[in-house]
């Protein structure tokens, strides 16, 4: 039992943390806020799958990546390729050129539904193509690039320019993707209404069930001797070589398995959201989530967490005060945290909160019961 309880939740500390995070995203948000407010929370919990995926990656495996948003979009495209061929049945689009095609290839012209968009008109198909997808184009990227040992900042640089790619091949594509409005008008799954109060609230739970999984399997890989592994890459990555292992292929698998838990939350944004765009797959959004992780600190999943709703919630806040000034205050803060909190939310409660609280302890254990005489007062009595 101490065994599972270490390597699923990290010991008796990381289950009382995770027991915490669960209160407040289970039972203090629904309670407090409204539903328009804990559909925001629920979006922002969305981009912490990525914030988590990238803790595994950067903060353990030493792999920065810039293009994470890459993996975030495709799994939301995914997700909303499904839900638009639901929406788009021959009776709902009766008044079409083509009736049983998505509206914005009718716009466009197309007189038949792609090729590669008829297997997402099955559900498990495309909740397979959530995960494989994202983790499939990442097998491909890893492979070119970790084989040829390119890391550190060209690893960033590639992975920023795929984003850059992929962003201006949807956007060029309109009849095939939506273009820059996206596929947007997204209502219903599997006959069920995702835009209904009762609705916006089961999602949001399940995003919460969803993102506590993913915590718990990345805390099962990193406690593994895979993970052993991987902190021993981002430290001394030549040592780990010459030990015998083969560095590339712990890479590509890391890469992987992050790009999938990123497909997850961009489905569920979709979901949460109703529609995906290129603007969520491209340069500054990938940045932004990086930010999120490092916020809550690189090497923390449940920093990652608090990251990512502490950034997101300050960015709602502040864009609705100061909307010509939010982007620099979001520049503000990542360079604050990489000059002053190197480690993040999570590096000031180990640095400073857990000393504070066990000085505090051994300060209350130390002190006699009331009524008992102290040592000084005892000796002046004897005196």
């Amino acid at each position: 039992m101490n065994t599972l309880n270490k390597r699923l939740f990290g010991g008796n500390e990381g289950l009382l943390g995770t027991l915490f995070l669960a209160i407040i995203l289970v039972v203090v948000l629904p309670l407090t806020l409204d539903i328009f407010r804990l559909n925001l929370m629920g979006k922002y919990l969305t981009y912490a799958f990525v914030a988590v995926s990238l803790v595994l990656l950067w903060g353990n495996a030493g792999v920065l990546s810039l293009g994470q948003g890459v993996f975030f979009g495709l799994g939301g495209y995914c997700m909303a390729m499904f839900l638009k061929l639901e929406a788009s049945d021959p009776v709902t689009t009766k008044i079409q050129t083509t009736p049983g095609i998505p509206d914005f290839m009718d716009w466009n012209q197309l007189t038949h539904l792609p090729a590669f968009w008829v297997p997402f008109k099955s559900f498990p198909f495309a909740t397979l193509a959530i995960l494989i997808v994202p983790a499939v184009i990442a097998y491909v990227v890893g492979a070119a690039m970790f084989k040829r040992r390119v890391g550190g900042v060209y690893f960033a640089v590639i992975t920023q320019a795929i984003a850059l790619i992929l962003s201006l091949g949807i956007d060029g594509n309109q009849g095939l993707t939506g273009g820059r409005n996206g596929i947007t008008d997204l209502k219903t799954l599997l006959g069920w209404d995702i835009r209904t109060k009762s609705g916006q609230y089961t999602l949001y739970f399940v995003s919460v069930a969803l993102l506590f999984g993913v915590i718990m399997l990345s805390r099962w890989v990193l406690s593994s001797k895979m993970g052993r592994i991987l902190n021993a890459m981002s430290e001394k990555e030549d040592r780990v070589r010459f030990s015998g292992y083969d560095v590339s292929d712990f890479k590509i698998f890391i890469f992987c398995l992050a790009a999938a838990i990123s497909g997850i939350g961009g489905a569920m944004f979709v979901l949460q959201v109703g529609f995906i765009s290129p603007s969520l797959v491209g340069i500054v959004p990938s940045i932004e989530m990086v930010i999120f992780a490092a916020v809550g600190g690189k090497r923390s999943l449940l920093g990652a967490v608090y990251g990512t709703l502490l950034v997101n919630t300050g960015k709602s806040l502040f864009s609705e005060t100061f909307p010509q000034l939010w982007l620099y205050a979001m520049g503000g803060l990542f360079i604050l945290v990489v000059v002053l909190m190197p480690n993040g939310l999570a590096g000031l409660w180990a640095d400073y909160a857990k000393p504070w609280l066990r000085g505090a302890k051994k300060r209350l254990l130390e002190r006699p019961p009331t009524g008992e005489p102290t040592t000084a007062g005892t000796a002046v009595e004897t005196n």
